[in-house]
């Protein structure tokens, strides 16, 4: 099965994207991981997107979509993956088809975690680091233990998780990823799935727009 997962940053789409990558025994494939995988490598496209990393700037998309295809031409992607993170604008979910199509491949359903701006910000500002290990809890739904995380660890909120920075990070994905829902609704993709409640509840929820027992 392939699947592109979508949702506003915050959704909890990457935690989704793990569960049903494991539920189906497909690559869960982030942007992320993309990039760090070619960089690892040191493919000459991984080379590339370092230089752009390093000093802070957006990957090209003629980049990126070149990394995608190799990370999507490997062998464990053959029988399927869920795309987490990618496309994020119409014109890469163009060339994500293109790349498809020369495969004789189509995506089989694209998921919309939905997710109120308010509660976005509100989950954000609950987030704490340990600044000794780098784990993350949450004040409402993982609460780190009574003692503290870690010897000497302290707990801190990160500085890009204030109410105006999420908030910014919401306006740029309503700009340019919200896009994409009108493109894959047209193509009848499109599976919304309301992104409130608990981990099991949301995976539930995303087993049953993908089809149950039948789909999976």
């Amino acid at each position: 099965m392939r699947v592109v997962m979508m949702g506003p940053p915050g959704a909890g789409k990457g935690t989704q994207s793990a569960r049903l990558a494991h539920r189906l025994g497909v690559p869960h494939v982030s942007t992320g991981d993309m990039f760090r995988a070619a960089v690892a490598a040191g493919t000459p496209l991984g080379i590339t997107a370092k230089g752009y990393m390093d000093t802070g700037r957006l990957v090209p998309d003629e980049v990126t979509l070149g990394i995608a295809r190799e990370r999507l031409g490997a062998p464990d992607a053959r029988e399927g993956f869920i795309l987490d993170g990618f496309p994020r604008t119409v014109p890469q979910a163009v060339e994500l088809d293109d790349i498809l199509a020369a495969r004789e491949q189509a995506l089989n359903a694209v998921v919309l975690v939905e997710v109120a701006d308010d509660e976005l910000v509100r989950r954000a500002l609950g987030r704490v680091v340990c600044g000794e290990c780098g784990k993350v809890y949450h004040t409402e739904f993982n609460p780190p233990p009574s003692g503290g995380c870690c010897s000497g660890g302290v707990l801190v909120h990160r500085a890009d998780d204030s109410a105006e920075t999420v908030r910014a990070r919401l306006a740029t994905y309503r700009a340019q990823t919200e896009p994409l829902r009108e493109y894959y609704s047209q193509r009848d993709l499109l599976r919304v799935v309301d992104g409130v409640g608990s981990p099991d509840e949301v995976f539930q929820r995303i087993e049953d727009a993908l089809g149950g027992g039948n789909g999976l």
